[in-house]
């Protein structure tokens, strides 16, 4: 029982303004982007099995990887085993870098399991103007609207998330139109607006 108010986290809108993308990777190759810690929570392995179908089915893309964790190890067999080309494992980047390497995503991918309580990175994604495919789970439908600036998969289902990719890897207009779309919804969540919000409430 009690008064509640849920107010979200928000983003630095300033931070993926104007940024320029990292060059080598704007070839006109559509590149797919991850962030985050390499553990099976954050799905990062369900992502390189959708995307290998995507390189089986002849669909030219790119994935780059930006993180680390416990699961690199069999990140970098699954690679190595099935000679997955395009497979780009960038570590830890700075803050800058790592907005510089959603100016240079066509799209961004989340396939994390469950247990997201705020989708933050998918809000970096948005203030990119960056596309996005990520799970149906219930910490990122409070971010995303469906069908808006996201394509929203069952989560553990490869078969969805690289129907999804594919989709949007085949579509550049539906691109352009979910990432502009996004960076209108980013507005909302800029820390300005969140920060007017918490003191309001205090108030």
């Amino acid at each position: 029982p009690g008064d509640y108010k849920v107010i979200p986290n928000g983003v630095d809108l300033a931070e993926y303004e104007g940024v320029p993308p990292f060059a080598r990777w704007r070839d006109g190759i559509p590149n797919i982007l991850f962030v985050g810690r390499f553990e099976s929570r954050k799905g990062l392995m369900y992502l390189l099995r959708a995307y290998y179908q995507l390189r089986l089915e002849g669909l030219g893309c790119r994935l780059l990887v930006v993180g680390h964790g416990p699961q690199l190890g069999e990140v970098r067999r699954y690679v190595a085993s099935r000679r997955l080309g395009g497979v780009e494992l960038l570590g830890r980047l700075s803050e800058h870098d790592k907005a510089r390497a959603f100016a240079t995503a066509d799209i961004y991918a989340s396939p994390a399991t469950g247990q997201e309580s705020f989708g933050i990175v998918l809000l970096e994604a948005m203030a990119a103007g960056v596309p996005i495919v990520c799970s149906d789970i219930h910490g990122y439908k409070g971010v995303v609207r469906r069908n808006e600036q996201a394509v929203l998969v069952p989560p553990r289902d490869v078969e969805a998330l690289a129907a999804a990719l594919g989709t949007l890897l085949r579509d550049p207009t539906l691109r352009q139109r979910m990432g502009e779309s996004g960076r209108e919804r980013a507005q909302r969540f800029g820390w300005e607006a969140v920060a007017t919000r918490v003191e309001e409430y205090y108030g």
